[in-house]
């Protein structure tokens, strides 16, 4: 298999160094691009999608320094390495301190820029050797093509090599646990086990017990020892999503967990050390929730050491295709369904559509269309249709909270046999809250006593 080149960017409006330096870098094996000034390189930069920037520090127009901080704006995971003829050791002091990768003197030593270029290309994510072997296997669940994901996943590549905590933002939706998983594979813990659990989907009187684990008899229901998620992703990593909606008693004794490597299940009085990588996820906006008293100010800087920042789907419509595409394959091949594309009005309406559900949304409207078609391509109507009752089916919070707390009365009050006292202690709740919740939804317990 043909090895797969690293791409350098060279600026210098010095054409003449431009081409010495393409010829000797292209002989060593990369695949180089040219720009002969600051404003061409960042016209290039999201076509060409370079991995490392090596440019002249004095030129007309836009210089190295300026040309280094726009990238470092857009795309900060990008080295920048600057050459000039004018260094001085202030200029170099200055410019490492600002974060360009390397600071090199004219006229150039040829071995020493080689292993500049090296150094730059394994620290930010690895040789042409290493992707080319390992086939970018730690990213194979994530299509993308933008931009905005590639600088994203070029920094969760650096991200993966120590052990700092990562945050992931992002809409409901776009994938946080993909890229979650990825951070996982390309980290030295890969051989260990990556455990999730989603903070929002578990009654907060378990999540404790979740996490951390129980001993047997610690509370009703205790039957047995259970280990617990932190334990269960020894060595390995554990992804905590949905964070902003654990509750601030817990916040409190994960912060301690964090701190002193060390937990106690819950019933027990001895602790036991823990050895896991932390990455975390939110569709929140956690500095309101600090400000709103919701979040733990201390908590957040524990868990936001890297933070990574996931586009929402109508922020890369450059992926639609690949993903409704993809999508399409794996599920026609799953049903067996001679089902090819769609047609060009219907991929036109993907292209278009608004997206509030992120990729989750897509992944239902593909699904839906190759379930309905009758013919090998699926059609615009049909497209059109699954988006619309797709956002007709989103219900606002307040209704789904409401329909969520009357289905599970119901089902305490069948289960119980309309016994109050039995259903509240369940619930976690004391009986006078739970009549009054009871009552907010109209139930009435007598009549389920002979269910």
């Amino acid at each position: 298999m043909e090895e797969k080149k690293q791409r350098l960017l060279l600026v210098d409006d010095d054409t003449d160094l431009l081409r010495l330096l393409s010829i000797r870098l292209r002989g060593a094996g990369y695949e180089v691009n040219i720009a002969e000034s600051g404003e061409e390189a960042l016209a290039k930069i999201p076509a060409v999608r370079p991995h490392l920037v090596i440019t002249d520090l004095r030129m007309a127009g836009m210089d190295g320094m300026a040309l280094f901080d726009a990238i470092r704006t857009r795309q900060g995971s990008l080295p920048v390495i600057i050459l000039t003829a004018h260094g001085s050791i202030p200029d170099a002091v200055e410019a490492t301190r600002r974060g360009v990768f390397s600071f090199l003197t004219k006229p150039l030593d040829s071995k020493a820029l080689l292993e500049e270029i090296q150094r730059a290309l394994r620290i930010a994510g690895g040789s042409a050797e290493q992707e080319s072997s390992e086939g970018m296997s730690w990213r194979s669940e994530i299509i993308t093509k933008s931009p905005t994901m590639e600088d994203l996943l070029a920094k969760a590549r650096l991200a993966a090599e120590s052990d700092a905590a990562v945050l992931i933002r992002g809409e409901s939706g776009t994938g946080k646990e993909l890229i979650a998983r990825a951070i996982h594979r390309a980290s030295a813990r890969a051989d260990k086990p990556f455990v999730a659990v989603n903070c929002g989907a578990i009654p907060d009187t378990l999540l404790e017990s979740e996490l951390f684990g129980h001993t047997k008899g610690a509370f009703t229901g205790a039957m047995k020892d259970y280990p617990g998620l932190f334990r269960s992703a020894e060595g390995g990593t554990l992804f905590l999503d949905e964070i902003g909606d654990m509750p601030l008693p817990l916040q409190v004794k994960l912060l301690r967990v964090l701190q002193e490597k060390q937990m106690r299940p819950v019933g027990s009085v001895a602790t036991c050390a823990v050895d896991v990588r932390i990455i975390s996820a939110t569709h929140r906006h956690l500095e309101e929730e600090i400000s709103a008293d919701r979040f733990r100010e201390d908590l957040y800087y524990r868990l936001n050491v890297v933070s990574l920042d996931l586009p929402s789907l109508a922020e890369r419509r450059e992926d639609i295709p690949l993903l409704a595409n993809h999508f399409l394959q794996k599920f026609a091949a799953r049903s067996g369904k001679k089902v090819t594309g769609f047609a060009p009005e219907a991929m036109e309406a993907l292209l278009s559509a608004s997206w509030p559900g992120n990729v989750r949304q897509l992944i239902n409207v593909v699904e839906q269309g190759l379930a309905l078609t009758t013919t090998s391509l699926i059609s615009a109507s049909l497209v059109a249709d699954a988006i619309h009752e797709n956002i007709e089916s989103i219900p606002p919070f307040s209704e789904a909270r409401r329909q969520f707390e009357q289905d599970y009365l119901v089902r305490l009050m069948q289960l119980t046999r309309g016994n109050v006292a039995h259903a509240a202690r369940l619930a976690g709740r004391n009986r006078t809250e739970f009549y009054k919740l009871l009552g907010r939804h109209h139930i009435v317990p007598s009549l389920f006593k002979n269910v």
